[in-house]
């Protein structure tokens, strides 16, 4: 009630001048060119100048993107103000604003004309897998932060939405031919061509229908996770094994060397950390990528203003992809049927979404399950030990028994590149169990309906002139449904049926002007229910201040609630020796309640294992010394996550209209963080006998749950954006963001995963039109080293330094533009993240031949 109090007050005070629709500024000279003055609807759900949009809003249109330096709008969007870029493959790339970045951003949103285009089972998007042609682009509109009063579930780090072409206003024939060369100069993979044709074309029927239609294919050889990078070096610390005498190692990119596949052996009075020898993820997948995407589009006008379209968008993809393991999409396939009614005061939209995993598979249980398919656990642990007691018995340095261990424990397995390992490689992809198999066998469905009302745009025009306040209000309703697989999902209240989760919601938005128009103050309040939790209110408010056309400064508050997504509540997988579940107590009854913490686990083996190692004692003693270390896991079932998020921004025009300045600052707090936490339980029932359980891997099971970190989270930044704008086609600017996590108020053993640089800066400059049609643009960009932490790897990711540059040239009379470009030009390759791939140059070429420019 205290949020609807707020709102009456501010609305209830009389106004100051009459009110006048907002004024969209003209500049008078060339910053035309670079659009600063055009309208926008992402960041309050209505048509406003950029200028005074009550939040951070940055917009990239076509014609900047035909200037960027990158190869498509997509890769484009990585140089606007304040992204983060994560890059799992050469055709995914995973954008993030404002800290806590993970390869699957389930805080981040992405709309395609209003659109969430997300694979339902994980409510994060694939990518660009069905986003639109870059033929059909008309601007894409990002809004960095929180965005879930207006947008609803999982709008809390930011939110990306892509305009399309309407075919009424954008009509013909248009083609593309990008051709592009990747992994020039690895030493791994031989120069590899990279293709994408897209094809675009509308038409109007009369005055009342349209049709539009693209297709994108694209293919080429993906980026190679190739990191040897010991993920374990002070496995043996205690034994002095180090590097490659660690018979513990666990290379970033290898997989069946983890944790679940180790054991500690104790030889010779000793404890050793051993692992299985384990796969490299290049040995274990397939690199080539392809993606086959299209739409279909048919438009029909009631009257100029009333407009009724229908949309299908249908994709195919075979590529590498990444959550918490590294999987390879093949024959994925992804499709939306969408309904959208537009009128001036009313916008109702329905859509469904359909996803098939087809035949795609985990790469670490295909490595994992590769070599317990040609001998045992039990088998090798006992072939290895047996050789290396053997050979240490006739006198052999332990560092030497050790590798012969392994090569008899070895023997009969599976070589890369042989029909065998093939054939292998074939079998288990198609069992859909990862403890002996690595299929993905998912399908889901996504069921949407939202609509969008403004009555004081027409019904109540009157009221709104007479009392200055605009009302806007929606409503959305959401269902997902998931065919249980048995494996990655199953329905723990009802086996063999659908398993089915939701979410309704609505919102009301109020925005009045005062001080003759110069002051602007909005408010909204939102109110979601979810299927398993109580209803939740976001509110948000934001002012304002124009005290002329050209200055304008903005403050908002913002109040944010994420309810777990399907993934995150109903996962059920069994994935090399670790079984995941959600974080629902229908899913998870029984586990939160027994388990002990894995880092406290660890650190009890550690200690056994020095006190042993070091201190000459009995593994019995240094059992009941450390037993103490033990801590049992103080998380329980998931909760909604929550952010409250305070803005004060800037934006404005210099120099007669020539230099644009965009400058915010935020503050931002997070509460029941949702994460991942290791916690197992003893497999046995006896309490006085629970050290001795957690002290060997064979006698505990382990678990990965999902839960709410029991800290508050605070992080702090800042970006400055400035571009000016030389002459008529000259154009100079570059932006810089600044991110830091603040602090935890108390450290519980979950991982912060901040996974962000401190600073982004972008620098470019551009010319459309140097000389009679021929135009460049040059972008250099850095990024600070920073840590990253992830359930697949942590470690230091190196600072980025990358050029981009491209020269294009326009044949007027043939309406065709040809570009020649690069993307991290001098071929340095680097990693945006620990357990991708390394990204190296891409240098293209782009034929682009459409009916006008």
């Amino acid at each position: 009630m205290k949020y609807i109090s707020l709102l009456l007050i501010l609305f209830s005070t009389p106004l100051q001048a009459a009110i006048q629709p907002d004024t969209i500024v003209t500049p008078r000279d060339s910053l035309r060119k670079v659009q600063l003055n055009e309208v926008v609807i992402s960041a309050s759900r209505v048509a406003e100048s950029i200028l005074k949009s009550p939040v951070s809003i940055e917009v990239l249109d076509a014609r900047r993107i035909r200037l960027s330096a990158q190869p498509s709008y997509f890769d484009a969007i990585e140089n606007i103000k304040g992204v983060q870029l994560l890059t799992s493959s050469l055709g995914f790339k995973v954008y993030n604003t404002r800290g806590f970045a993970a390869t699957t951003n389930v805080r981040f949103v992405q709309l395609v004309d209003g659109r969430d285009n997300q694979a339902p089972h994980i409510g994060a998007p694939i990518a660009n897998a069905l986003a639109p042609s870059d033929l059909d682009i008309q601007q894409v509109e990002l809004v960095p932060g929180v965005a879930s009063a207006l947008y609803g579930m999982n709008a809390l780090n930011g939110l990306v939405n892509i305009l399309t072409r309407n075919p009424f206003d954008s009509q013909g024939l248009s083609v593309a031919q990008k051709t592009g060369l990747n992994h020039v100069g690895d030493a791994s993979v031989p120069a590899k061509v990279y293709s994408e044709t897209s094809i675009r074309y509308a038409h109007r029927i009369g005055d009342r229908f349209a049709v539009k239609v693209n297709l994108v294919y694209q293919r080429g050889y993906d980026w190679v996770a190739g990191n040897r990078d010991d993920l374990n070096p002070n496995g043996n610390a205690s034994l002095s094994l180090f590097g490659a005498d660690n018979p513990a190692y666990d290379p970033v990119n290898g997989y069946g060397n983890e944790a679940a596949n180790r054991r500690t052996i104790t030889l010779g009075g000793k404890r050793y950390s051993i692992g299985r020898t384990g796969y490299y993820e290049a040995q274990a997948t397939d690199y080539r990528l392809k993606n086959l995407r299209g739409d279909i589009s048919l438009h029909y006008r009631f009257s100029p203003t009333v407009e009724l379209a229908y949309t299908y968008q249908g994709a195919t993809l075979d590529n590498v992809y990444q959550r918490t393991n590294r999987f390879r999409l093949d024959n994925y396939r992804l499709d939306q049927h969408s309904l959208t009614l537009t009128t001036p005061s009313i916008q109702i939209r329905a859509y469904r979404s359909h996803e098939n995993t087809g035949d795609s598979y985990n790469i670490r249980s295909m490595a994992e399950n590769i070599d317990k398919s040609f001998k045992s656990d039990n088998q090798w642990f006992s072939d290895f030990t047996n050789r290396f007691n053997a050979d240490t018995q006739t006198g052999l340095a332990v560092p030497d028994a050790l590798r012969d261990a392994r090569s008899i424990a070895d023997q009969g397995r599976p070589v890369p590149g042989t029909p065998a390992f093939n054939d292998l490689i074939a079998k288990l992809r198609d069992i859909n169990n990862w403890d002996i198999g690595a299929a993905l066998r998912v399908q889901s469905w996504m069921y949407h309906v939202e609509g969008q009302v403004e009555p004081t745009q027409v019904l109540w025009k009157q009221f709104r002139q007479q009392t200055g306040i605009t009302i806007q209000a929606g409503f959305d309703f959401r269902r997902y449904v998931v065919f249980p697989d048995g494996n990655y999902f199953i329905n723990p209240t009802e086996p063999g049926k659908n398993l089915v989760y939701g979410k309704m919601g609505g919102f009301v938005q109020l925005s009045r002007t005062f001080l003759d128009n110069r002051l602007k103050v909005a408010g909204s309040l939102r109110l979601d229910k979810n299927t398993y939790f109580d209803a939740r209110l976001n509110p948000r408010l934001s002012m304002v201040y124009s005290p002329t056309d050209a200055h304008n400064f903005r403050l908002s508050f913002q109040n944010g609630y994420r309810f777990p997504s399907l993934f995150e509540g109903f996962t059920n997988i069994n994935s090399g020796g670790v079984k995941r579940v959600g974080g629902l107590p229908i899913m998870s009854k029984g586990i939160y309640e027994n388990a002990y913490l894995v880092t406290s686990i660890n650190a009890f083996q550690a200690a056994i294992t020095t006190d042993v190692n070091t201190n000459k004692l009995t593994t019995n003693q240094a059992i009941q010394k450390n037993k103490g270390l033990l801590k049992k896991s103080p998380y329980t079932y998931l909760q909604p996550e929550q952010v409250n998020s305070f803005e004060l921004g800037y934006k404005g025009l210099f120099f007669r209209n020539r230099l644009y300045v965009d400058a915010d600052v935020y503050y931002t707090a997070y509460k029941n963080f949702i994460a991942q936490v290791n916690a197992n339980i003893a497999k046995g029932t006896n309490s006085d006998s629970l050290a001795y359980y957690f002290s060997s891997s064979t006698t505990q099971d382990r678990y990965r749950l999902w839960t709410n970190s029991q800290t508050k989270v605070y992080n702090y930044g800042a970006s400055l954006g400035l571009r000016y704008s030389l002459t008529q086609n000259w154009s100079v600017g570059g932006n810089a963001s600044f991110a830091k996590l603040d602090r935890a108020d108390n450290g519980d053993g979950l991982e912060s995963s901040f996974n962000t640089p401190r600073w982004i800066t972008n620098l470019n400059i551009s010319n459309g039109n140097l000389w009679r049609g021929l135009g460049f643009s040059v972008n250099y960009k850095h990024q600070d080293a920073f840590l990253w932490q992830s359930e697949l790897a942590t470690g230091n990711v190196s600072a980025i330094n990358t050029l981009d540059a491209q020269v294009s040239y326009r044949l007027q009379p043939l309406n065709l533009l040809v570009k020649v470009g690069g993307t991290n030009l001098a071929n340095k390759y680097y990693y945006t993240f620990i357990g991708g791939p390394a990204v190296g140059g891409l240098y293209y070429t782009n034929l682009v031949w459409e009916p006008k420019f």
